[in-house]
C-alpha cells in the first residue's frame, strides 16, 4: 500500500512538473478568446462601451425580455434594494417617462397577480443586459421571428 501511495505521489508531482513548464504546456483552443496556452493568464477582454444612442429595440421573437436602452453602471439591485424600480416601478413610471413593469412581474408562480414585483422577477438583469456597440463574439444566422413567418409563407428555407 506504501508504495502505491509513493508511485501515485510521485506521478502526481511530474505532471505538476511538465504542466508548469512553458514548453509542455498545451495550446488552448481556439474559443471566444484567441491565442495563448492553458498554463497562461491572458487580461479580460475590455468591457464594451456605453449603450448606443437609441430609443426602444424591436424584439425578435415573442416574450424577448427588452433591452434596457441606459447605463445601469453602479445600480443597487439586491434582496434590500432595487433602483431599477425607482422609475420603472407603477407609481414612478408615468413621471419618470419611463414603461412600467411588465404586469407579468406581480404574478407569482401559481400565476396569482400581487401589489409587488414578485421575487422571481425582482433582479431585472437575469433577464435584462444594457444594449451595447460590443461585437458579436461567434456569428450567428439567427433570423427574427417576422423573417422566420415571410420565408415560411414563401417556402423558402427549406
Amino acid at each position: 500500500m506504501k508504495k502505491l501511495i509513493a508511485i501515485l505521489l510521485t506521478a502526481s508531482l511530474a505532471m505538476v512538473a511538465l504542466a508548469e513548464s512553458p514548453s509542455m504546456s498545451p495550446s488552448s483552443p481556439d474559443g471566444l478568446r484567441k491565442g495563448g496556452t492553458l498554463g497562461d493568464v491572458a487580461d479580460a477582454p475590455p468591457i464594451a462601451g456605453d449603450p448606443r444612442d437609441v430609443q426602444r429595440e424591436v424584439r425578435n421573437y415573442p416574450e424577448q425580455p427588452p433591452v434596457i436602452p441606459h447605463t445601469i453602471r453602479d445600480y443597487q439591485v439586491d434582496k434590500r434594494f432595487n433602483r431599477c424600480l425607482d422609475c420603472h416601478s407603477r407609481e414612478s413610471a408615468p413621471d419618470a417617462g419611463a414603461p412600467m413593469v411588465s404586469v407579468t412581474h406581480f404574478m407569482d408562480r401559481n400565476f396569482q397577480v400581487r401589489a409587488e414585483v414578485t421575487p422571481g422577477r425582482y433582479f431585472c438583469t437575469q433577464c435584462h443586459v444594457p444594449q451595447t456597440d460590443a461585437e458579436a463574439l461567434v456569428e450567428s444566422d439567427f433570423k427574427p421571428i417576422d423573417q422566420v413567418i415571410r420565408e415560411g409563407d414563401r417556402g423558402e428555407g427549406q
